[in-house]
């Protein structure tokens, strides 16, 4: 059976960042072409480290080009309760809450900090000043333990490492595509042209062979050892001049990504109905 993603011959997985400022060093961006060739890292035009703008121009610049781009962030929040910020929003889809946020941050360089610390101890919680954590935990349907669950929730913004910061930044990235660049589940996948989707590295490491709790890749060999499993099938990378894990992640995604675009079964997971791509959208590798 042939699968959407089967027209793609370019792809890149990109680790993001919810920082504040303008230059990230927890942004990564891996790139390749349909083959074999290990992905390898793209620097920004300017120099020194991306800026989520920067992330966004390069991907407009490539709206034309048959490239599949995984960002490593949710691109939504939970509807399960009928609302993505009950009491707050009336936003039905996940497009509409990208707009939504969008308009209310002044951030610089598509940040979205004000958006979280206007709203700690109501949706999202910061420490234990904002009362019981468990009552925040709310999740989508792609992170509950029946969609293989993702380790946090967009609600949970206490630490950097937490998905939450990089989410809400991201969503502001997404309502800039401005519908030049379609974002799946959200919009169907299109004949032509670039294509987004939510990624989780977590995802292309089991894929690779590494345990939980065990994912990240420190080093040349290990990074290799992932690359050239049966599952990933590359050759292994060039060397780099440094081995961070928003790096290794990026690198091993972008190939995991290339591996998994022609699986049919990836782009219609059982637990994805329409409401839920509409309103949460979903993980691309979750089944």
């Amino acid at each position: 059976m042939s699968a959407p993603g089967d027209r793609f011959t370019r792809f890149a997985a990109i680790d993001w960042s919810g920082a504040r400022g303008r230059r990230h060093r927890g942004i990564a961006l891996a790139l390749c072409e349909r083959g074999r060739d290990a992905p390898r890292l793209v620097e920004p035009a300017a120099g020194g480290a991306w800026s989520r703008q920067g992330v966004l121009d390069w991907l407009l610049a490539r709206a034309d080009e048959p490239l599949l781009v995984g960002f490593d962030f949710s691109f939504s929040a939970p509807f399960a309760r009928g609302a993505h910020l009950p009491g707050e929003t009336d936003t039905r889809s996940g497009p509409a809450l990208w707009a939504y946020v969008d308009a209310a941050c002044t951030d610089e360089d598509l940040g979205a900090a004000s958006f979280i610390e206007a709203r700690r101890g109501r949706y999202f919680w910061c420490g234990a000043g904002d009362g019981r954590k468990g009552d925040f935990l709310h999740y989508r349907t792609c992170e509950t333990p029946e969609g293989q669950a993702k380790p946090s929730t967009v609600f949970d913004a206490l630490g950097a490492a937490q998905v939450a910061k990089a989410s809400w930044a991201g969503m502001r990235l997404l309502h800039r595509l401005d519908g030049r660049i379609p974002v799946w589940p959200f919009a169907p996948v299109p004949a032509t042209g670039a294509l987004v989707v939510e990624i989780y590295t977590a995802v292309a490491a089991r894929a690779a062979g590494l345990r939980k709790g065990r994912s990240k890749l420190r080093g040349p060999a290990a990074l290799d050892a992932a690359l050239t499993s049966p599952a990933i099938g590359s050759l292994p990378h060039l060397p780099l001049a440094s081995y961070s894990d928003h790096a290794t992640d990026a690198i091993l995604t972008a190939a995991w990504l290339r591996a998994s675009a022609g699986n049919a079964d990836l782009w219609q997971p059982a637990g994805m109905t329409p409401a839920v791509a509409l309103t949460e959208g979903w993980t691309f590798g979750v089944r």
